[in-house]
């Protein structure tokens, strides 16, 4: 079975995982705006931990209008730019396509689903450290591994085993799992510490895990997340803490999504990391104090740097 791929979002993750799909000979359609004539001209460069690739004559296109169906959408661009997603899509599916958001956050995939009822939705969990450093330019990192589970499992089975397929054959370790809040609460233990705490201390990964009194903050964001997901369903266990630790302690230094947006003056998925996390937890009689506290922050630096800092200049 040989599927065709859409990239909406070609950036760090959609450049990196349709890169690496292109690479390895499926057919791949990316999306991009800013950089459609530079990577039009010029290709599009990854330089990776696992080998540096360069991808030329690729598909390419300004407008989701101008693509064609695909089977399988990935949506890599971030949870900002959701509600476009009503607009954006309906050109790029047919009955049985298949759409994955590769973001970061809790209930977006239920969100999209009252936009669009009809089609399979599933929720990807990258655990990658990778950035993009100039147009049509990727840099990975570390790491690389996608976690894919799909809203109510409603998917054709042999459609999830060719995707698997695809990505493996790609050199992209998957994992599929059957409990989607489970592996969304999961990636919230290390997305919500280290891209909020990053921002609002001025700092990297490697410095957070060195101070003594930044690793303890880490360490209790991350057990309160890991209690509010109890209360919603999805019991991780306390020993992933320790191993969300060991893994960070292992990366090389490393400056998070959020605090790239914050770097850049762009806006923060503070709603899906933190606002949509904290609302689902009160609503199941969990209170997330601290991940509250800096959900409040954030907000604040957002309203006052970001977009005054925007008026200013």
């Amino acid at each position: 079975m040989n599927l065709k791929y859409a990239i909406i979002g070609t950036g760090a993750l959609g450049g990196y995982y349709g890169g690496k799909l292109c690479q390895h000979g499926h057919e791949v359609h990316f999306l991009y705006h800013s950089e459609y004539d530079y990577v039009k001209t010029h290709g599009l460069q990854v330089d990776s931990v696992n080998g540096d690739f360069h991808l030329s004559n690729m598909n390419i296109y300004s407008s989701t209008s101008q693509m064609p169906p695909c089977d399988v959408v990935l949506v890599a661009m971030k949870s900002t730019q959701n509600d476009q997603l009503r607009t954006m899509l309906p050109p790029l599916l047919h009955a049985g396509s298949v759409i994955i958001l590769v973001q970061n956050g809790l209930g977006l995939e239920q969100e999209l689903e009252k936009a669009i009822p009809q089609n399979p939705i599933g929720g990807a969990m990258a655990f990658i450290c990778a950035s993009r450093i100039a147009p049509g330019h990727i840099c990975h990192a570390d790491y690389g591994a996608l976690t894919v589970s799909y809203l109510h499992n409603h998917i054709n089975p042999d459609i999830a085993y060719q995707i698997k397929q695809d990505f493996e054959e790609s050199g992209v370790p998957f994992t599929q799992g059957d409990d989607l809040n489970l592996f969304r609460w999961r990636k919230l233990v290390w997305n919500i510490p280290y891209n909020g705490l990053t921002v609002v201390l001025h700092t990297t990964t490697d410095c957070l895990m060195k101070d003594p009194a930044s690793r303890a903050l880490v360490t209790d964001l991350m057990q309160e997340v890991v209690n509010g997901a109890k209360a919603c369903g999805a019991d991780i266990g306390d020993e992933f803490v320790q191993r969300m630790l060991d893994n960070t302690d292992h990366m090389k230094p490393y400056a998070p999504s959020m605090r790239l947006d914050y770097d850049h003056h762009r806006p923060m998925e503070i709603k899906a990391i933190y606002s949509n996390p904290v609302a689902i937890a009160k609503a199941a009689g969990c209170h997330l104090h601290k991940v509250e506290m800096l959900e409040q922050q954030l907000l604040f630096i957002e309203e006052n740097e970001i977009r005054h800092g925007q008026e200013r200049e």
